[in-house]
């Protein structure tokens, strides 16, 4: 971990990561499990010696939302909760299919692209062969 990383945050440390164009989540030093949301301390053993990996960006839909908007307002939207191969669990969406296709259990693949806010966001999209 940089200097720099030292004195930010694990919020702001992951958005900077981000906006790299690099995807990574904490791994615990003490225990060896794999956190997200970026914490401080490690929830599984409350070690503070968490590092940062690239996770394989493979994972299961667990469970989906659209959120339905006039196309004035933006359009729908969908919201996801995907369990990465890590056994962590994350907020995101899902592009390249329609909405009305994500399904629980759908396999999907992480890549960095445009947040709603403008600012870099995990997205997943389906793997191929997926149905």
């Amino acid at each position: 971990m940089t200097g720099m990383q030292k004195d930010q945050g694990p919020d702001a440390v992951f958005a900077a990561k981000l906006a790299e164009g690099v995807f990574e989540i904490q791994k615990c030093n003490g225990c060896g499990a794999h956190v997200f949301h970026p914490r401080v301390i490690c929830p599984a053993c409350g070690s503070a010696d968490l590092g940062w990996v690239a996770p394989t960006g493979r994972g299961t839909i667990y469970a989906r939302t659209i959120v339905r908007r006039k196309p004035e307002r933006g359009g729908d939207y969908n919201v996801v909760l995907v369990d990465l191969e890590e056994g962590v669990r994350m907020m995101a969406r899902v592009d390249g299919i329609a909405h009305d296709e994500i399904a629980a259990g759908l396999q999907v693949s992480a890549s960095i692209a445009e947040g709603a806010n403008g600012e870099p966001a995990v997205v997943f999209r389906p793997e191929r062969g997926a149905s």
